[in-house]
């Protein structure tokens, strides 16, 4: 982090070159009373010359912004956010190369409090803040604050304090630690005042969950429904109203599932084992529909209902069409919009649903294209012909791709049914026959006699065939980098032969020592990849680290984590990235989306969201959402080894670097890594 660093410089440059204790701001309390059930806290700084206290509003990479906080209570409730009275002064920095927002002399802050009580009360709380001149800053201080009123709402005293504290003082209580700065600047969706940003933001990642595996297939289900109109203009109007229908579902659904449920509902609905099997066997009925085994249709009175809507312009039918799609892909797109998600469960609404409407936008795009134009395959054979082995290779890649769902289910829950070289033979099996069936050695029931072989089904055949001997070194272990986010991980496979080896060279003695402490929690279900050791419970990692004095890698992922397997894959197996994390850290792999449930003494009440977390995976996405507002995975955290066991909430100060998430550059990743070990090594 590299503001850490320059602060640390600085501070540390101060103290070896002065040992006056300096306190170049003074803080007074007052208050004005609006009316019987409003009052107006005001905070003032009074700033020596030639110092600058910063704003609180600072970019990432700057010093720490100046943060109130309030200790919870019944007696009141703040009213919006504490607002800067006094105009702040915004010059280029050189020490930190930015722009930075800062006071001089004097500055005024107002925090309006409503009265929710007729007894006396108190208003209780820190301000956190840093202060520079042009060659030095002192480290972060705090001042504690106290305004007691009465009955009346009338203040009581005012008070001053002056504190230049390095530690958090000991009175802190959780509720006074709200929303740690360092979290803020990471979430790309938190702290941003640009409406238009966050919709662009949401707007790409709708783009981008076009090209998952649960959603790219539902396509051509699109297109064969659409063409069976005889009206052009009638299945225009259909198209439009599908199209629509997306983004109402997701944008309305979407919010208020964010309201009510809490963001971890898309971790449970990509996750739990419910949705995901029902997904696989809707995968697999429209594979054998594809294939020729039975034509989809819907229940007759669903039939006749749909047919009275179609008379009227087809509403229904296109609603359905587009209720299918969400359903079905909300699988895949959960993890993307988790983000969004967790704005509406921290109470802002308008954020939410720009986002789900830029999603929903971006996603429903492609399909209604091509459900407006539907002539584009329309004019192909529909039977017998080139058409019918379209839908045929499909429903291969179907019965394909729904593995990934039962896949997803048998990981989470532990079922040892799929495991990756069972994963793989079916995989091998599948394209196998779908690479015969192209060289026309394969006929079903709707297929035309093929009398020559064209040159695109040649390279279509040839493409499949290699592909299948592509995955074959896969059954002996091979890690097929290319498909990491598809597969099972590395560690259910049986007969891994680098994995033998590996283990076998410990054994005898001639590999390194193991790197833990002591046998990890949960190491029978849960495992790390590469042959990495390491723990799956914090408190236990945060000892170990205390130990064998390393810092920390946290590793937020899950079993259904697509992203957390191309990581694992394709950056994690490199050997630069492998070395530091064997050798320089102690690795905590915590699975947010584990359905184990733990011994009631080990059940947590959120501070989040005030509910009561009782399995793995429950406790850990709440503690990775409640520490850095940030439910998506991968998400990779370094931490000094300083924390305390009983208070493991607390780890905002322990942070060594800015947390980092989802990124193929291996180079960016290593110096994340070498960030981390520099930090720590320095605060030795």
């Amino acid at each position: 982090m590299k503001k850490y660093f320059i602060v640390i410089g600085l501070v540390l440059a101060f103290i070896s070159s002065s040992a006056q204790i300096l306190e170049p701001v003074k803080w007074k309390f007052s208050s004005e009373q609006i009316n019987e059930k409003e009052v107006v806290l005001i905070f003032k700084a009074d700033i020596e010359k030639k110092w600058h206290l910063y704003s609180q509003n600072i970019e990432e990479g700057g010093p720490i912004p100046t943060g109130f906080f309030f200790d919870e209570s019944t007696d009141y409730e703040l009213v919006g956010k504490v607002i800067e009275k006094s105009k702040a002064t915004t010059e280029f920095d050189k020490s930190f190369k930015m722009d930075l927002a800062y006071f001089s002399i004097e500055a005024i802050f107002e925090q309006k409090v409503k009265i929710l009580t007729d007894k006396p009360f108190a208003v209780k709380g820190f301000i956190e803040f840093m202060v520079c001149d042009d060659e030095r800053c002192l480290p972060p201080a705090e001042a504690e604050y106290e305004f007691a009123f009465n009955a009346n709402g009338e203040i009581q005293a005012e008070q001053s304090s002056i504190s230049h504290e390095n530690e958090a003082s000991s009175k802190k209580t959780e509720s006074q630690v709200r929303e740690p700065e360092i979290v803020e600047i990471e979430n790309p969706l938190s702290g941003n005042d640009s409406i238009w940003l966050l919709f662009w933001f949401s707007f790409g990642a709708g783009l981008l969950a076009i090209l998952t595996p649960c959603v790219f297939p539902m396509i051509p289900m699109t297109v064969s429904f659409f063409m069976n109109n005889s009206s052009k203009a009638k299945g225009r109007f259909q198209a439009t109203v599908y199209g629509v229908s997306i983004i109402a579902i997701y944008t309305v659904i979407g919010t208020i599932v964010a309201v009510t449920l809490g963001a971890n509902f898309a971790n449970w609905l990509s996750t739990h084992w419910l949705p995901n099997v029902l997904f696989f066997l809707i995968f697999v009925i429209f594979a054998a529909s594809f294939l020729g085994m039975f034509e989809i249709t819907l229940p007759s009175w669903m039939i006749n209902k749909s047919d009275q809507q179609v008379d009227k312009g087809g509403i229904s039918g296109s609603f359905f069409m587009a209720f299918t799609l969400v359903l079905v892909s909300f699988s895949c797109t959960g993890p993307i919009v988790g983000a969004i998600l967790v704005q509406s469960a921290g109470g802002d609404v308008l954020e939410p649903i720009v986002g789900m409407f830029g999603f929903s936008l971006a996603f429903a795009l492609p399909f209604t294209l091509f459900a407006l134009f539907p002539s584009w395959l329309s004019n192909l054979p529909k039977s017998g012909g080139w058409l019918n082995s379209v839908k045929v290779v499909l429903g291969f890649l179907e019965l394909a791709l729904g593995l990934k769902f039962l896949s997803i289910a048998d990981q989470t829950y532990h079922w040892g049914i799929l495991d990756r070289e069972v994963y793989l033979a079916f995989w091998i099996i599948i394209f196998l026959l779908m690479g015969v069936y192209l060289l026309g050695k394969l006929k079903f029931s709707h297929d035309s006699d093929l009398k020559y072989l064209s040159f695109p089904r040649l390279m279509l055949a040839i493409i499949t065939f290699t592909f299948v001997l592509y995955l074959f070194p896969g059954m002996f272990g091979a890690p097929l980098k290319a498909l990491s986010g598809y597969l099972p991980p590395q560690t259910s496979h049986d007969f891994d032969l680098h994995g033998i080896i590996r283990d076998n060279a410990k054994i005898s003695g001639t590999s390194e020592k193991s790197s833990i402490c002591d046998s990890p929690k949960y190491h029978e279900f849960l495992h790390l990849p590469h042959g990495l050791e390491g723990y799956f419970d914090y408190e236990q990692g945060l000892a170990c680290a205390k130990e064998q004095n390393k810092p920390i890698f946290i590793d937020f992922t899950g079993h259904g984590c697509v992203n957390c397997r191309e990581m694992e894959s394709n950056v994690w197996s490199e050997p630069r990235v492998l070395q530091k994390l064997k050798e320089e850290f102690v690795i905590i792999a915590l699975y947010v989306d584990d359905k184990n449930k733990l011994p009631e003494n080990e059940w947590i009440k959120s501070s989040y969201d005030s509910k009561l977390k009782k399995t793995i995976g429950k406790i850990y996405a709440d503690f990775q959402i409640s520490q850095f507002n940030v439910n998506a995975q991968p998400y990779y955290v370094l931490l000094d080894n300083k924390g305390n066991l009983s208070d493991s909430g607390h780890i905002r100060k322990n942070l060594l670097t800015k947390p980092r998430a989802y990124n193929l550059d291996v180079d960016l990743f290593v110096d994340f890594l070498d960030d981390g070990l520099k930090e720590f090594n320095e605060r030795q």
